[in-house]
């Protein structure tokens, strides 16, 4: 644990330089806005949540974030997806961990999930994700969570600082996104679980080949 803080503070003094070179020239390409994003994905039917408050708005720094819901067929998945065209003013991306305490969920468990997708120009590729089971009194949900920029989706939040700081060197940009799925579950069995982790599967397998438009590569 202290090797890895130490690294991270190295990575964060180096990083700090690079990111504050970068923003003299920082040109994020060209981006569709959220609020053109389909409200149907294949058979899945969205409905825009509420808007986030002021002070949310100000507390996460994004500058383009979707919040919706989608349908079909029984099943429902929550979608978030934040965006940041520069990190180098201070904003960064807030770990979905962070949110859940001050709103009643706690993590129940943990492990990585690998999902099988199709990628810009129909290219197939395998993207490794966060997957949690939260729960807040009896009511239980699964989570799945990943970063994602330049066409590399990334799970783990050290390795996104990392990331941050090199492409901040390599190519003068800091931009990303958070993309976030939620789906319910309807008990706490191991039935359930696995029911709400394949609805995921589902639902993130025809949302990744839309958000190519979204998130710059």
């Amino acid at each position: 644990m202290l090797v890895r803080a130490v690294a991270l503070f190295v990575l964060f003094v180096a990083g700090s330089g690079a990111i504050a070179v970068a923003q003299r020239t920082e040109r994020v390409p060209a981006r569709q806005k959220f609020t053109t994003f389909p409200m149907m994905l294949a058979a899945w039917q969205g409905r825009v949540d509420p808007p986030l408050t002021e002070k949310e708005l100000t507390i996460l720094g994004a500058d383009d974030y979707m919040l919706r819901t989608y349908f079909t067929a029984g099943k429902a998945a929550s979608l978030y997806v934040g965006f940041w065209e520069s990190q180098s003013r201070g904003d960064a991306v807030h770990s979905p961990l962070n949110c859940l305490p001050g709103s009643g969920w706690q993590p129940m468990s943990y492990r990585p999930l690998s999902i099988a997708v199709t990628g810009a120009g129909g290219s197939h590729r395998k993207i490794d994700v966060n997957r949690y089971v939260i729960q807040k009194g009896l009511d239980r949900q699964l989570v799945v969570y990943w970063y994602q920029s330049h066409d590399r989706v990334i799970a783990s939040e050290y390795w996104g600082k990392f990331y941050l700081v090199a492409d901040a060197i390599r190519l003068g940009r800091s931009d990303t996104a958070i993309v976030r799925v939620v789906t319910p579950m309807a008990d706490g069995t191991a039935a359930s679980e696995a029911k709400a982790e394949q609805h995921a599967i589902e639902f993130v397998q025809e949302l990744f080949p839309v958000l190519t438009r979204y998130v710059p590569t």
